[in-house]
């Protein structure tokens, strides 16, 4: 397959520049596939929208269907019947309201841990991780994400550690489990000149036989016969809204989508199986940020690489496809009143993260160029006082503002604000939230969930529809 034409079909790379209404769509009746009911899942791939409040699905599908006159992929399932649907409670051990360490660990552990901790028990005992459960079963397993493979998510799936924020250890643990293919940023945890230990990373995996790839170009060429360690970025990949309208950034950085085809490929002629997480991980970044164009974008990307393993999973006849969420995350919302559509459809002309476009204002910039620097990457133009406000946080007039992942302090919630009155979207928060998140299968074993499960129950129902026992 020739991945260089992979995305030319793509929701991304088909959104045409007619608006039209949302239609009543006809759900087909679900077809009744005997393998669903008589094979068990010979491979698992799992689907992570990190931070994925049912908003962010709900805005992601009306701006797809407005823009193209097509539904998400992960609504589309829902409207042709083709999955089974339940929701999960997501609580950790310590809080009603997770983060994402101990919510992957809740699935890859099948024990609730405390925020913070990676398969870590306040006892100083470890849970074993899920994929090394399925690896001593003699299946391929690999991860792939936009944030640090070493980040949360992922390490939930593969690793063991009492604090999630030492990704350097969790690097070191994905070179002692020999995990099939990982895919993701972070440079930093791998290199030997930004390691504090100054261990060459890349070095050792090499000499285990595995590929290093670095770049887009790298990856695309990969063999597919051989392990994979695939690392982009010092931290993270660039957010979507930002790569796919900046040529270099494209060039440089694959998509989500492309790496699980890669990863798909690297493990689908196993003869016992593969297991596999895919995560979108600034979906959460971006709605940490109330950034309203980062987070459609992210999910769409998603969306896309949730396709890519549809189609795989259409095709296999023996795989189970997991689509889900860990956790909520500001909870944005479409607002109601007599301009909804016309303002919300205002955000098929962004073109930047709002961490782009703050980037570009200075505190030398009169009114008039932060006013055309908005009117560029978000094609609406400011009244004068938003203009105004949003100039004062450069000028020292507002205090910088403080908030995860947003190290040099720049002002998302007050942009996010200004944009509401202008695009109808508004925020509850910038952190996390405990809804009941998502959940949704496809594929044998699908039939078994039931409507409203513990995020723990997960664990178990992945070794079940495998028919690995849990003896580990």
């Amino acid at each position: 397959m020739n991945r260089r034409k992979f995305f030319k079909n793509s929701a991304l790379f088909t959104l045409g520049t007619t608006l039209i209404n949302p239609i009543q769509a006809v759900a087909a009746p679900i077809e009744e596939d005997s393998f669903l009911k008589t094979k068990k899942a010979k491979n698992i791939i799992i689907l992570v929208s990190d931070g994925m409040s049912n908003g962010t699905l709900t805005i992601c599908d009306q701006f797809l269907y407005r823009k193209t006159g097509k539904h998400s992929n992960w609504i589309q399932l829902y409207l042709d019947n083709k999955v089974t649907k339940a929701s999960m409670d997501m609580s950790s051990k310590s809080s009603i309201v997770t983060d994402s360490s101990a919510a992957s660990s809740s699935w890859g552990g099948g024990v609730r841990v405390i925020n913070g901790a990676v398969n870590y028990n306040e006892d100083g005992s470890y849970n074993m991780p899920i994929w090394q459960k399925f690896k001593k079963a003699g299946k391929m397993a690999g991860c792939v994400t936009t944030v640090p493979i070493t980040h949360a998510t992922p390490a939930g799936f593969t690793a063991m550690s009492n604090k999630r924020s030492d990704m350097a250890g969790i690097a070191v643990q994905y070179l002692e489990q020999e995990y099939d293919v990982m895919l993701g940023g972070g440079d930093k945890y791998f290199n030997a000149a930004k390691r504090a230990d100054k261990r060459d990373l890349y070095g050792d995996f090499k000499q285990k036989g595995y590929q290093v790839v670095n770049s887009r170009d790298e990856l695309l060429a990969v063999d597919t016969t051989k392990p994979i360690l695939g690392v982009f970025g010092e931290e993270d990949l660039p957010y979507t809204i930002d790569r796919i309208n900046q040529p270099e950034l494209k060039a440089e950085y694959p998509s989500l989508a492309e790496m699980t085809d890669v990863a798909i490929n690297r493990m689908k002629n196993h003869k016992n199986g593969f297991v596999l997480q895919v995560e979108s991980g600034k979906v959460d970044w971006a709605a940490h940020a109330n950034d309203i164009a980062g987070l459609i974008y992210e999910q769409i990307a998603f969306d896309e690489a949730l396709k890519v393993a549809l189609d795989f999973a259409e095709k296999d006849k023996n795989t189970l496809v997991i689509i889900t969420t860990d956790h909520g995350n500001a909870n944005p919302g479409i607002l109601y009143g007599s301009r909804a559509n016309v303002e919300f459809d205002t955000l098929q002309n962004y073109t930047a993260t709002n961490e782009f476009v703050l980037n570009q204002i200075k505190g030398t910039d009169s009114i008039h160029q932060v006013r055309e620097i908005v009117k560029q990457y978000n094609g609406v133009d400011l009244h004068k006082e938003d203009s105004v406000d949003l100039l004062s946080y450069y000028t020292g007039l507002n205090k910088a503002q403080d908030g995860l992942y947003n190290y040099k302090k720049l002002p998302y919630k007050a942009i996010s604000e200004i944009q509401k009155r202008y695009n109808s979207v508004g925020w509850l928060s910038m952190d996390h939230t405990g809804d009941y998140v998502e959940l949704a299968m496809y594929g044998p074993g699908s039939q078994k969930l039931k409507p409203f499960i513990k995020n723990t129950d997960l664990h178990h129902f992945m070794l079940d529809a495998a028919e690995i026992e849990n003896k580990f």
